[in-house]
């Protein structure tokens, strides 16, 4: 199963958006996942702070919103570099 790290923040409501369809894909059994909250690390924050919310994989892939359900599975499915 795939492992992913959400970075997100208090009070974005498009975490929050992710954060559902996170939790839907795991209870699929397609990924498991960890929230990362950026406003403890100013080096996070200067990374992620105007991409938020950001999925990253384990591999070091990445998929800044904006992004759909649908998308968010594609890039699950076919893990190419670009």
């Amino acid at each position: 199963m795939t492992q992913l790290t959400l970075y997100t923040t208090t009070g974005c409501h498009l975490c929050e958006q992710a954060e559902q369809m996170l939790n839907f894909l795991q209870k699929q059994h397609v990924c498991r996942w960890v929230a990362k909250e950026i406003s403890e690390d100013d080096r996070l924050v200067d990374l992620y702070g105007v991409r938020i919310p950001v999925i990253a994989s384990a591999e070091g892939r990445e998929l800044a919103w904006p992004f759909t359900l649908e998308a968010l599975n594609d890039w699950l499915i076919h893990p190419v570099s670009g």
